[in-house]
């Protein structure tokens, strides 16, 4: 594996004073920036000033960071409700720019970004390419999609910060994948495990070994991913395979980064945003260390700034590594029922959404999650109503409109089939309405 120099003999670049300073310089900047934060949003948002009203809170209680469990939560379901802008702290034309990620109901989440936002945003991305050894005048390949989701945006934002060249490649074209990286020899590829993978599979498909390419750190996110599929990666292309984190709704990627030197878990950039680990049930603060929902709550942000927003993501907090910042553990799971496909958030209620919209397609459905080669695949299992002819072309034609309506409304690709009634088995409680192959390997 090629962990040693970096091209051209480019030194490290020097961290930024945060990075160096001690536990008690953090915490300080942190409940200076948190006071900040709560009274933004209190004053500017009106929904979240209410929640505090109801809760019997105000800014002024916020007397050390621990005071900040008797705030309420912000939950995804207050962005839904308050679409698109009603979230905002900021007069809609402040707005730099905006993201929105895929709801339940096919309204999506959005959010948005001054550019005093999209700077900080930028700064972090170049933080976390940094932490995992990438250095000015290195080549970054960004295989993230560009658009809506952040993935792509963010990365090469980030990238072009740390004084990165960027090869803003964008997700497919597998063939064009390989050709470019063999011909323009970038040192970092930024994408998710899945792809990379497949990326992997194109290399040898075409004769060529994927180990033997210019890239030495890969940088990998948008999905959960084990630490068998790291060892697969690494062995496969003899690259440093890195973990990023981030949602949307917080930032985009780069709210917490795997740092080369501290392998196992991601530093979490605390400067910018305050973790708490709750209990996904009753709420309650957990130690650290502790496996629990994580919770954010944006220290720096202007344009959407949000007081302990429940991820929904599984973790538990870390020591500090190399830096002074808290790490976190690998996402093991979700407090809901949300799914990961190919880096787009997936619920059931999607689909559901979708297909009874559809005359002649039941409520009777089940999600089938798999992973064929290296790429998540989705099945979608439905019966048709009752006197639909299973032989006639009517059920070809509502599997083709289901998969394309599945495709144009949610953004994911599903292999549809199209079931008699009453094939699918029925539960006497809660309908098991996946199945995830995935969870057993």
């Amino acid at each position: 594996m090629r962990r040693h120099g970096h091209g051209g003999g480019r030194p490290d670049s020097p961290l930024e004073p945060i990075e160096r300073a001690s536990a008690e310089e953090l915490r300080a900047l942190q409940l200076e920036r948190l006071r900040w934060s709560v009274a933004h949003a209190y004053a500017n948002v009106a929904s979240y000033r209410a929640k505090c009203e109801a809760a019997g809170v105000v800014p002024q209680d916020l007397a050390a960071l621990a005071d900040l469990r008797h705030f309420p939560f912000t939950l995804k379901d207050d962005l839904r409700a308050h679409y698109p802008f009603g979230m905002f702290a900021v007069p809609r034309e402040r707005l730099a720019r905006l993201h929105a990620s895929s709801g339940t109901t096919g309204r999506p989440t959005v959010v948005g970004y001054t550019q005093a936002d999209i700077d900080t945003w930028a700064g972090l991305v170049a933080r976390s390419i940094r932490a995992a050894g990438g250095r000015p005048g290195d080549i970054v390949h960004v295989a993230y999609g560009y658009g809506l989701f952040t993935g792509g945006l963010g990365a090469h934002y980030g990238a072009e910060r740390l004084g990165c060249t960027v090869v803003p490649m964008s997700g497919g074209q597998t063939q064009k994948q390989v050709q470019l990286i063999c011909d323009l020899k970038p040192d970092i590829i930024m994408v998710t495990p899945s792809y990379m993978l497949a990326i992997a599979d194109e290399f040898e498909r075409q004769g060529l070994d994927p180990a033997a390419s210019s890239l030495r750190i890969g940088i990998f996110g948008a999905e959960p991913w084990t630490e068998g599929l790291r060892a697969d990666i690494e062995r496969r292309l003899g690259i440093e395979a890195l973990d990023i984190y981030g949602l949307s709704e917080v930032m985009g990627p780069g709210v917490a980064s795997e740092c080369a030197q501290a392998r196992g878990g991601l530093t979490v950039w605390e400067d910018h945003f305050y973790p708490e680990i709750i209990d996904p049930v009753s709420g309650a603060v957990l130690p650290d260390g502790a496996q629990g929902e994580l919770v954010f709550t944006t220290l720096t942000k202007e344009a959407l700034p949000l007081v302990r927003y429940r991820t929904r993501d599984l973790t538990r907090l870390l020591p500090p590594g190399a830096r002074p910042m808290r790490r976190m553990a690998r996402i093991t799971g979700r407090s809901d029922d949300m799914l990961i496909i190919r880096g787009v958030n997936v619920f059931p209620t999607q689909i559901e959404a979708v297909l009874l919209e559809i005359a002649g397609l039941s409520p009777h459905y089940q999600l089938e999650v798999s992973r064929e080669g290296h790429l998540d695949e989705l099945a979608v299992h439905v019966e048709c109503v009752p006197g639909t002819d299973p032989g006639t072309p009517p059920r070809e034609q509502l599997r083709r409109t289901l998969e394309l309506s599945i495709k144009e409304r949610i953004g994911v690709s599903a292999r549809v089939s199209v079931r008699e009634p009453g094939a699918l088995e029925r539960s006497a409680g809660k309908a098991q309405r996946v199945i995830d192959h995935r969870r057993a390997r």
